[in-house]
C-alpha cells in the first residue's frame, strides 16, 4: 500500500513558523517532482510550491518569499519551511509526488495547520 505521510503541523500564532515533513515512499519520490498541497474547509485544494528532483522550486504567489521547499533524496523526504504564516495559510497540508503536473492517485493523511490572529 503506497503511503505518504505528512508531519509537523500545530497551532501557531501570525507571523509564527512551523516545518513540515513527508516521507514518501520510494516510487513516489521518484516522480519529476515533489509537492506540498493544501485545502482550506470549502476550499479546493491548491499547490503551493514544488520541487524537481535537481532541486529547481516554484511556488504559488500567495506564499512567495515566505515558505520553502527542500527535499532529501538520500530518506525520500520533503519539507516545506513555512515562515511569516498567516490566518489564511491554515489548511490541511498534503505532499504528493508530480508527474508532468499531475499528481499521484495517493494521497495521505495530511497534517493540519492552523494560524490564529
Amino acid at each position: 500500500q503506497v503511503q505518504l505521510a505528512e508531519s509537523g503541523g500545530g497551532l501557531v500564532q501570525a507571523g509564527g513558523s512551523l516545518r513540515l515533513s513527508c516521507a514518501a515512499p520510494g516510487n513516489i519520490f521518484a516522480f519529476h517532482a515533489m509537492g506540498w498541497y493544501r485545502q482550506a474547509p470549502g476550499n479546493q485544494r491548491e499547490l503551493v510550491a514544488s520541487i524537481t528532483k535537481d532541486g529547481s522550486t516554484n511556488y504559488a504567489d500567495s506564499v512567495k518569499g515566505r515558505f520553502t521547499i527542500s527535499r532529501d533524496n538520500a530518506k525520500d523526504t520533503v519539507f516545506l519551511q513555512m515562515n511569516g504564516l498567516k490566518p489564511d495559510d491554515t489548511a490541511v497540508y498534503y505532499c504528493n509526488g508530480l508527474r508532468f503536473g499531475i499528481p499521484s492517485d495517493y494521497w495521505g493523511q495530511g497534517t493540519q495547520v492552523t494560524v490564529s490572529s
